[in-house]
């Protein structure tokens, strides 16, 4: 129960504390899960963001509910969704109420401005941190390369992009797994 509790409280800090939401968030949910509690290890946590980015819906909350239901099952899932979501909701539910009120003063457009400028900064430590453990072979580098230009350049949908480079990861995977094998076989 106690970890339930302390999931739910950390998915509440994160989802009530980063502005920008999906990618600002992956430093911090990776800070929060993988190096502070532990919960899940590092190959585990770039495997959750990848199928999260797959599916339709918010990436932090995606990969939050899969997170806690890694960690506690059905429950964990709840509480994770809940938890990242509740922040995002009563926030929202409180500056609608004000916002007729407030929107025209100057110090509030100021305010997001600059919040506005930090968010860039926060998806790069995000990139940082998930290039650090990429494998580098050139044939990784290559596919880096070519998603970039196709999501950037040509606007192509990182969904598509993402469900090609599973395929192509089933494809080498699978090939390297069938030779492992093989020389097993041979060696027995």
């Amino acid at each position: 129960m106690k970890t339930l509790i302390n999931m739910f409280i950390t998915f509440f800090k994160i989802g009530a504390f980063t502005f920008g939401g999906g990618y600002a968030m992956i430093p911090l949910i990776e800070r929060e899960v993988v190096d502070k509690n532990h919960w899940i290890d590092k190959d585990e946590f770039i495997d959750i963001i990848a199928i999260s980015q797959s599916f339709p819906g918010a990436l932090a909350i995606n990969s939050c509910t899969f997170i806690g239901y890694k960690i506690n099952g059905v429950l964990g899932a709840i509480l994770g969704l809940l938890g990242v979501a509740l922040p995002s909701f009563i926030i929202i539910v409180i500056i609608a109420m004000a916002f007729s009120k407030f929107r025209n003063l100057y110090v509030i457009e100021l305010i997001f401005k600059g919040i506005n400028a930090a968010v860039p900064l926060l998806i790069l430590v995000g990139v940082n941190s998930l290039a650090k453990v990429l494998d580098k072979t050139a044939v990784n580098i290559i596919i880096v390369i070519i998603t970039v230009i196709l999501s950037v350049f040509m606007n192509v949908n990182p969904v598509y992009l993402i469900l090609i480079a599973a395929v192509y990861g089933i494809y080498i995977n699978r090939n390297h797994h069938i030779d492992n094998y093989k020389n097993t076989k041979e060696e027995n």
